[in-house]
């Protein structure tokens, strides 16, 4: 599958956009719970959308549609919260930097890609080039976190390559609408039943949460899902190291943190392989 330039830059706007869902949730969220977050992200997006196509999944795509949204949306953003709430930084985004790895193997069972050895090491590249930006000395590490984000990032592996193994047979602004409402609505019942109730909003979470949902979650989710479809699974996956990227990035610039010489190197390397990747699927 040759790759089109404007094919890779449109995909990455998503997971620049997703690496400031760490410092909007933690500077501007504050005691709103990681499950109500995910809920409000995902299906005010979601309804919005679909009030746009007017369309509803038929047969087989009422399971495939709530299955996509659970992986994609549901478990994904609720640990993607968890983490961010309990990691400091981009500590998150590190953990979540596998899923370009896992996704080369969930390709190679279900879609019966190759497993390139190319694409393997610019996987182990990127992990390594994020490990450097955000496992700093006082990176805090905590185990639920640690293991809501390797939990997400499975999630949204499998959620991608089965997204592009099932080809919707509608655009693909109805099944981005399908997916978010679906995976916004699994998570009401949850949210009802565990979590502690909504703090009366204030204009900065309101802006907050319209910046989660109208752009983190509305656009953003089109773009990747476009991208999804038109790009090698290996290619998009890789593209997700944007997210600490710019998670560590939008920290130096807004919070005033400071990069390290490691750190910069890691930086490096993370462009490194996301150039690797995308020459790789280029070639194919």
């Amino acid at each position: 599958m040759k790759t089109d330039v404007s094919d890779i830059a449109l995909t990455a706007i998503a997971p620049v956009v997703w690496g400031s869902t760490y410092i909007v949730a933690t500077e501007f969220l504050h005691g709103f719970s990681p499950l109500t977050v995910a809920l409000l992200r995902a299906l005010p997006a979601g309804l919005l959308l679909l009030l746009i196509v007017r369309r509803l999944p038929r047969g087989i795509w009422w399971f495939r549609a709530f299955a996509l949204g659970a992986l994609n949306i549901s478990i994904f953003l609720s640990m993607l919260f968890v983490a961010a709430y309990r990691l400091p930084g981009g500590v998150a985004a590190t953990v979540a930097a596998v899923q370009p790895l896992i996704v080369v193997f969930i390709a190679a069972l279900l879609l019966k890609a190759p497993i390139r050895p190319v694409s393997l090491v610019a996987a182990i590249v990127g992990i390594i080039g994020v490990a450097l930006l955000v496992l700093t000395p006082q990176a805090a590490l905590d185990e639920i976190g640690i293991a809501a984000g390797l939990a997400g990032a499975v999630s949204m592996a499998f959620g991608n390559v089965l997204a592009r193994k099932w080809k919707s047979p509608e655009s693909l602004l109805t099944s981005t609408a399908w997916q978010l409402t679906a995976g916004g609505l699994l998570l009401v019942p949850v949210a009802l039943a565990f979590e502690p109730a909504v703090p009366f909003p204030t204009v900065p979470n309101l802006l907050a949460l319209a910046w989660l949902s109208l752009i983190g979650a509305a656009l953003t989710y089109v773009l990747w899902f476009r991208g999804i479809a038109r790009l090698e699974s290996a290619a998009v996956s890789a593209l997700l190291f944007l997210s600490p990227l710019t998670a560590v990035l939008l920290g130096w610039v807004f919070l005033g943190q400071s990069l390290s010489v490691l750190q910069i190197v890691g930086v490096l390397l993370v462009i490194g392989s996301i150039w690797l990747s995308q020459r790789v699927s280029a070639r194919t």
